[in-house]
């Protein structure tokens, strides 16, 4: 019995910095991934945008130098009229309730196919 926790003991010593490593180099990969995907969405694909938008400038006649760049298409007051427009959509899709809820009482008409009374057997 102490020889087998002794050996468990050592097992997981040997293990330990193995373990460890393997940790590091997988936060290491995470963080190497998510800041890939920042630099790509941040400059990259800024890049790109720019790149079409000036070529689509060039076939359109437009000097390259005074077309619309990603960064400067859409400024503070377009980003609040869009927010406002939806805003307001949004708003408007529901009716407008009274919030006074009114229950009319039906009367119904006796009827034995209804009644509990027949479902019962005698015994």
């Amino acid at each position: 019995m102490m020889n087998q926790q002794l050996l468990t003991a050592l097992a997981s010593v040997q293990l330990d910095p193995m373990s460890w490593t393997i940790v590091a180099v997988g936060i290491g990969i995470v963080f190497m991934s998510l800041l890939l995907v920042y630099f790509f969405f941040r400059y990259i694909l800024t890049f790109i945008l720019n790149f079409k938008l000036r070529s689509f400038a060039r076939r359109k006649g437009i000097d390259p130098s005074e077309a619309d760049t990603a960064r400067t298409m859409m400024s503070g007051e377009v980003n609040a009229a869009i927010a406002m427009a939806i805003y307001s959509y949004f708003n408007e899709l529901h009716d407008v309730e009274s919030g006074v809820i009114t229950i009319k009482r039906v009367s119904k008409n006796y009827s034995p196919w209804s009644s509990k009374l027949y479902n019962m057997k005698n015994l």
